[in-house]
């Protein structure tokens, strides 16, 4: 029978009540002929209370006792789901990552997955069972010690069963029924998409958009796995939620097909340092060793030597940052003059594979803000997004304008 891998997030199975909606979602999968491979997370809002009670025990935790705590509640979900659809007549069981086994590397509480072998599920499979719930977000390393593939872990499950299954759509039902040009909370006039290419949709989830997790996306591209993101909360049909899919599967797509944004960003800038060769990667070599996750580069014109360099990160690791450059300047690997860290400020981008294509995309962009007199600190582009860096009092102004200059509100 063919595959259908389907994924349900946390506010999916908040309580008793959900998780039996889910079931009769399920149910009606199987009814068509399906074996599915049910991904589920921790009941809303589990997963934070399991993360306190560690930190609250010992801040200076030991990661792989982090993981046994935290990944225990996808376990509680897997049965619920399993009894409840049992109690439908539907032959279903509960899987733990060890069990399929979900084999991952040993970075405890970041975990990689390695391999998904099938036998295990396919053999159950062949006696009978018709759902294999698996508990999402969770894996064994070599030592088989449990892992976790951290937030947002269990669509990267979901996608790479998918993957190993070869089944035929990967569906993640989330609170949200589908991928819109912008958020709605912000932009009334945010439109709900069909269909996006997987690169766009990269682009989006590593920009600030939500609704999908990055590797998740990454490993759909990589596979060609069908994505499909839909609303737990509505009735199924079969043109519901929007398609993340190859580029060649959309006949037409506008020019710019989302703007997303980052609230948590902050610009730093290294003035004065040595303009000579390997400086870049003397500033950025400690920022990697310290984990800071830099987006945005500019280097000034140099003068006398000396120039200035300009990079983004997110707010929370500002001190991170700040520590790293400092431990370098102490160690002789850089010099410079002051570190100036701007924390008030956001990330704004349009994103669209027919950029490509079209010129006048960024021409466009840029005009439409200094209409608004919104001022751009930091530009920084690739082939099918350009991002900008602006005061955060204007980000929601910003998104409205490039949303509504874009006309993103009309359907392709």
């Amino acid at each position: 029978m063919p595959v259908l891998v389907m994924k349900f997030g946390g506010t999916s199975v908040a309580n008793l009540d959900r998780i039996r909606r889910v079931a009769k979602r399920i149910g009606v999968e199987v009814a068509k002929g399906y074996d599915v491979i049910v991904i589920v997370s921790a009941m809303s809002g589990r997963t934070n209370e399991l993360v306190g009670w560690v930190n609250e025990i010992a801040p200076l935790y030991d990661a792989r006792e982090y993981d046994s705590v935290v990944s225990s509640g996808e376990n509680v979900t897997a049965g619920l789901m399993a009894l409840t659809l049992q109690q439908m007549d539907v032959p279903a069981r509960s899987w733990q990552g060890w069990q399929v086994p979900l084999r991952t590397n040993s970075a405890h509480s970041a975990a990689r997955i390695e391999e998904i072998p099938t036998d295990n599920i396919n053999a159950k499979f062949a006696e009978g069972m018709r759902v294999a719930v698996v508990a999402g977000f969770q894996g064994v390393s070599p030592e088989g010690r449990i892992t976790t593939l951290g937030r947002g872990g269990s669509d990267t499950t979901a996608v790479a069963f998918a993957a190993a299954f070869e089944a035929e759509r990967c569906d993640i039902y989330t609170d949200v029924d589908g991928v819109y040009t912008t958020d709605p909370r912000i932009a009334s006039k945010a439109r709900k998409m069909d269909r996006i290419a997987f690169e766009e949709m990269l682009e989006l989830s590593s920009l600030g958009a939500k609704v999908l997790q990055t590797r998740s996306v990454e490993l759909a591209m990589r596979y060609n796995v069908k994505l499909r993101v839909l609303s737990s909360f509505e009735e199924p049909s079969d043109d519901a939620g929007t398609l993340v899919c190859a580029e060649e599967e959309i006949m037409e797509s506008n020019v710019v097909s989302g703007i997303a944004y980052s609230r948590d960003e902050a610009k730093m800038t290294l003035i004065s340092v040595a303009d000579r060769p390997g400086i870049a990667a003397a500033i950025f070599g400690p920022l990697s060793e310290a984990g800071v996750n830099v987006d945005m580069i500019v280097q000034n014109i140099s003068e006398d030597g000396r120039t200035d360099m300009t990079f983004s990160c997110p707010t929370e690791q500002v001190k991170r940052a700040e520590k790293a450059l400092q431990d370098a300047a102490e160690r002789g690997e850089i010099n410079y003059h002051d570190l100036v860290a701007d924390t008030d400020v956001a990330k704004v981008s349009a994103v669209g594979i027919g950029m490509r294509s079209q010129s006048g995309v960024a021409a466009q962009m840029f005009r439409t803000l200094r209409d608004e007199g919104v001022n751009i600190k930091v530009i920084s582009t690739s082939e099918i997004k350009i991002s900008v860096l602006i005061d955060r009092k204007y980000m929601e102004l910003a998104v409205h304008a490039l949303h509504d200059a874009f006309g993103l509100d009309k359907a392709a």
